[in-house]
């Protein structure tokens, strides 16, 4: 029974009733004293939803990818579509550069699907640690327009282009808000910055080397 539990509880929970549109205005939701929380989001009074709470627009429009990675994710997420509260999906664009990344990143609350549209990626995800001092497996692809690619939930993931003009993809999540944690930010950009002593241990390099990553990020 504790194991079906686990289970059970592993993504986003089955929605009770047809839907739950999230207030997301602090100060509308701050004026509900009491209220009940459904995925941490204050449901609308269903009498007031209306159609525009399940409508989001534009996202055939290319963003910009004049970065230092080359790459733009444009996420439609339960934080700026509110009907997908409580009902376990959203997605994304991903635009991208010539040579541009989505540098290797996990999502730990959702798997994801991606769907190349344009241009030619090369994809792939690695596994988690191993027993018996086995290293982490790569599981790589390139993919052309039509292509589609899955990324375990949790699991360190990236994309890159591969080709000399620009790639469009679209990604699917098993979650209305599957969160990103893109690895070298959060290891040397965080706020407060991780012990110089403590990643120079870890990746077995020179401190000053980690001090010199550290600052890039910083910028």
């Amino acid at each position: 029974m504790a194991l079906l539990s686990s289970l059970a509880i592993a993504s986003d929970p089955s929605p009770l009733q047809d839907f739950c549109v999230a207030i997301n205005d602090p100060k509308t939701a701050a004026s509900f004293f009491n209220a009940v929380f459904v995925n941490g989001k204050i449901c609308k009074d269903p009498k007031v939803v209306n159609a525009n709470d399940f409508f989001f627009q534009g996202l055939n429009i290319p963003r910009s990818t004049a970065n230092r990675q080359g790459s733009n994710v444009t996420a439609v997420n339960v934080n700026n579509l509110a009907g997908l509260n409580t009902l376990g999906v959203s997605l994304a664009r991903l635009d991208f550069a010539p040579y541009g990344l989505n540098p290797p990143h996990t999502h730990p609350r959702a798997t994801e699907v991606l769907f190349v549209l344009e241009g030619t990626l090369n994809v792939g995800f690695v596994t988690s640690n191993p027993p018996n001092n086995m290293k982490n497996q790569l599981f790589t692809k390139t993919l052309n327009p039509g292509d589609v690619f899955v990324f375990p939930e949790g699991l360190i993931h990236f994309q890159f282009n591969v080709g000399k003009t620009n790639a469009v993809a679209f990604a699917g999540f098993g979650s209305q808000n599957p969160g990103v944690i893109t690895i070298a930010n959060a290891v040397f950009g965080s706020d407060p910055l991780i012990s110089a002593d403590v990643l120079a241990k870890a990746f077995q390099v020179d401190k000053k080397v980690i001090d010199l990553l550290e600052a890039q990020f910083l910028k």
